[in-house]
């Protein structure tokens, strides 16, 4: 393949001084033909065989591929008819969250990934495959939109915009990679095309390093259908070669070497479903307690629905590991001192502070030591709890948290003062 992709090099980034023609050009003329329906495109058996068809347009073509899939077919752990189930649960939940699905039915979903010749953004990233999958009554649905070669965008965009009628993307980093690519690309032929919709967005990327960051090494799709949902890919092709691959095929044209990228999109696509099976199931606390509670209890107090937030860390507290009922007793400690239940915040800190280590220690020695200034206003204690959160501070070698230490120092100087004057009135 090297080999091939520096054949191709001598007709990339050429300076104008030197007359060669490019690689559209080249193809073109291997090609001689207008797409008007009475030559045979080329390698079109392979393509059918793999279930795609030729879609044309202006003189132009890109391919389509197909498949359907029952929706009881299994994706890992999950089979693609659970969907139906979460989003009843959506329904019936009234919870205010970003990936609720509230209001949208199953055919609303548009489940999308592309595949590029680069990470980068701008117009010099050309997007040569749209893949999505969508509920059609008892059937999944995919559909690959196939670049045969540069400057065939139009069809492509074409082809892909008569299909979109979905209210809600679904997608893995999309919100900052697919979708602004693919309006990019969109700009260069929106006279020829079709407007983009408006589409609500769920990003299951930005939930997915809110459940897993701390537990997985990377939050790669990849590496979550493996860890997470249950899924393996057999003989996947990786991302990263699939740029190498798509040119490969811009200069010979046959599709044999990029059925493996098409079926790594379609994996994308399909995963996507069963991940946001998943979020929803640890989000909406279906199956009780799991590995995923501490951190949606977490999510959901970032995001103002207290209540729920609280309920969670409930549960955690009842099931959860002793490291992780700490957490969640931090936690509760807020709540019950915003609701002023001083005395049970202080016993459930105290409990914290007492069997806890390195940061979590100095978080709790710090929330006994204002309650103890302010409410009980018990100054000695609140000294104790302030010096002993300062030495373990100190001690923790990869903190280094200059605002808590002069935060701390602060407060047993102040306490210092309190006490000076409370010695001086006897």
């Amino acid at each position: 393949m090297k080999n091939k992709l520096n054949r191709m090099k001598t007709h990339m980034d050429l300076p104008d001084s030197e007359k060669k023609e490019s690689v559209v050009e080249i193809i073109k003329k291997e090609l001689h033909e207008k797409v008007d329906g009475h030559r045979e495109l080329p390698f079109a058996e392979k393509w059918q065989q793999f279930d795609t068809q030729p879609y044309r347009f202006d003189d132009s073509y890109c391919w389509i591929r197909e498949v359907r899939y029952p929706i009881e077919m299994k994706h890992g752990d999950y089979s693609f008819a659970e969907l139906q189930t979460v989003m009843d649960v959506w329904q019936k939940s009234g919870l205010n969250h970003p990936l609720t699905a509230a209001g949208i039915g199953t055919q609303d979903l548009f489940f999308f990934d592309t595949e590029t010749t680069g990470l980068g953004g701008g117009v010099g990233n050309t997007i040569f495959i749209l893949g999505y999958a969508s509920f059609e009554k008892d059937e999944v649905v995919v559909r690959q939109h196939i670049l045969p070669q540069p400057g065939a965008e139009v069809p492509l965009y074409q082809s892909f915009l008569e299909k979109v009628n979905y209210e809600t993307l679904v997608t893995y980093n999309g919100k900052s990679f697919d979708w602004p690519q693919l309006k990019t690309r969109h700009k260069l032929i929106q006279q020829h095309v079709p407007n983009l919709p408006e589409f609500g967005h769920f990003d299951l990327y930005h939930a997915s390093r809110r459940l897993w960051k701390n537990k997985l090494e990377r939050v790669k799709l990849s590496i979550v259908e493996t860890e997470i949902l249950g899924f393996k890919r057999e003989n996947d092709i990786p991302g990263y070669l699939a740029p190498m691959i798509y040119f490969d095929f811009v200069e010979r044209q046959d599709p044999e070497v990029l059925f493996g990228v098409l079926k790594h999109n379609e994996w994308d696509v399909l995963s996507l479903i069963t991940l946001y099976i998943h979020l929803s199931r640890q989000i909406l606390q279906v199956d009780g307690y799991g590995d995923e509670s501490l951190e949606v209890a977490r999510w959901l107090h970032d995001l103002g629905t207290k209540e729920e937030a609280y309920k969670t860390y409930e549960r955690v507290v009842k099931e959860g590991s002793a490291d992780e009922v700490l957490l969640a007793k931090k936690a509760l400690g807020f709540a019950k001192k915003k609701n002023k239940h001083f005395i049970e915040a202080y016993s459930i800190w105290k409990e914290v502070f007492e069997k806890g280590n390195g940061m979590l220690k100095v978080e709790a020695g710090i929330e006994c030591a204002k309650l103890l200034e302010h409410q009980f206003k018990d100054y000695e204690q609140a000294k104790k709890y302030t010096e002993e959160a300062l030495t373990i501070l100190s001690g923790i070698s990869k903190y280094n948290d200059s605002l808590k230490e002069n935060e701390l120092t602060k407060r047993l100087l102040r306490l210092q003062r309190k006490l000076k004057v409370d010695m001086h009135i006897l």
